[in-house]
């Protein structure tokens, strides 16, 4: 039911039987990879988002996106998410990335 609000999954309009269980896949995937977020990124005082909400603030936003010489940096409007809470998001992120300690011995 959360995937049918927050994805709009139930909206197969391709021509072809395969093409709609492909978007449908695609769907399933986006939903997965959401729930993985909620559970694993977010912090606690935001733990409570839904699917929707999360993509509202986090995905579907705009953003700048500004070259230099030697970085890339992403402008977003602090409306949707404050400086703190994306800072935190993402160094959440980035401790998964790192993967589980390891035992020495």
């Amino acid at each position: 039911m959360r995937g049918k609000q927050a994805l709009k999954w139930t909206l197969l309009s391709c021509q072809s039987f395969a093409a709609n269980q492909v978007r449908l896949q695609l769907f399933a995937l986006a939903y997965n990879l959401g729930n993985f977020m909620r559970r694993l990124a977010l912090p606690r005082r935001v733990a409570h988002w839904s699917l929707t909400t999360l993509r509202e603030k986090l995905i579907k936003i705009g953003a700048k996106v500004v070259r230099h010489a030697r970085y890339v940096t992403f402008q977003l409007a602090e409306v949707a998410v404050p400086r703190d809470l994306f800072a935190a998001i993402l160094a959440r992120i980035e401790r998964l990335r790192a993967g589980p300690p390891v035992a020495v011995g």
